[in-house]
């Protein structure tokens, strides 16, 4: 009779024990199956959330990298958020979790010291916009088209065809030359020819004929002027004036004229 007692009582124990495990295990079951479908939701809202102020911002005419840069900032915030969410539902503290994520952020923050003061610079170059994707630019010692502006660094297309990634911090403390800000540029030579040639006639020659180049704007007006003079030779400044994406083939040309100048005087000396 004892060993039936302690039987049913064991069988007791072990149903009570699986009623339990059922109970608590239903449970989580339950918690993360919705745990997953508000990941899949959220996921799904902030996606669309994101496309949405793109699109506003699309329509405003915004700058490209700016668009990247919202989206970036906006999907990362609303993942952290919707994570914590989540884990208050499922019974996780996330007052310890926020704290620990803060640490970690501090951590980070100091191993990467120069990556977060590009990342910043990257975002005043945006805000403050020097300059914007398809400028020509020289920042930090380098001289180029820009392709890009990212997180961290500014991707800058040299002449030659050769893609420079300049960090966006060095190129925020430099000194920015861009050279397609304004609506033309200038174009700077000289000539220099013997002291016995008639200047006025050259000057006019030079104006007429570097005015008459293709892409040459005429207002302003090429300016040709006498610059220098010695005993020997006279010095006269030529600038015709361009749009910046006809600045190199302007430059040729008009170095050409002048060459054909200097020719045509050695010529009528000889």
């Amino acid at each position: 009779m004892d060993a039936l007692n302690v039987i049913n009582v064991g069988t007791d124990k072990v149903n009570s024990l699986l009623n339990i495990v059922l109970q608590y295990g239903a449970t989580i079951v339950l918690k993360l199956v919705i745990a997953a479908f508000l990941w899949m939701l959220g996921r799904w809202l902030i996606g669309v959330l994101v496309r949405m102020v793109q699109r506003s911002l699309t329509r405003q005419r915004f700058d490209p990298t700016v668009l990247r840069y919202v989206g970036s900032f906006i999907t990362v915030t609303l993942n952290i958020i919707l994570v914590i969410a989540i884990l208050s539902y499922c019974g996780i503290e996330t007052t310890s979790f926020a704290a620990l994520l803060a640490a970690v952020g501090l951590a980070i923050g100091m191993a990467w010291s120069g990556l977060l003061a590009n990342l910043a610079a990257g975002g005043f170059i945006i805000v403050l916009r020097p300059f914007k994707v398809g400028d020509a630019i020289t920042a930090a010692g380098v001289t180029g088209t820009v392709v890009e502006i990212g997180l961290f660094v500014t991707s800058i297309n040299t002449s030659d065809n050769v893609l420079n990634l300049v960090g966006n911090n060095k190129i925020f403390a430099d000194t920015i030359i861009n050279y397609s800000s304004n609506d033309f540029r200038r174009v700077e030579l000289t000539a220099s020819l013997p002291s016995s040639e008639d200047e006025q006639a050259v000057i006019s020659r030079l104006k007429d004929q570097v005015g008459s180049l293709p892409n040459v704007l005429t207002s302003p007006q090429v300016d040709v002027q006498l610059s220098a003079a010695t005993a020997d030779a006279i010095t006269l400044s030529v600038r015709p004036c361009c749009h910046h994406d006809h600045y190199g083939t302007v430059y040729h040309q008009t170095l050409e004229v002048i060459r054909a100048l200097m020719r045509d005087v050695s010529l009528k000396k000889a």
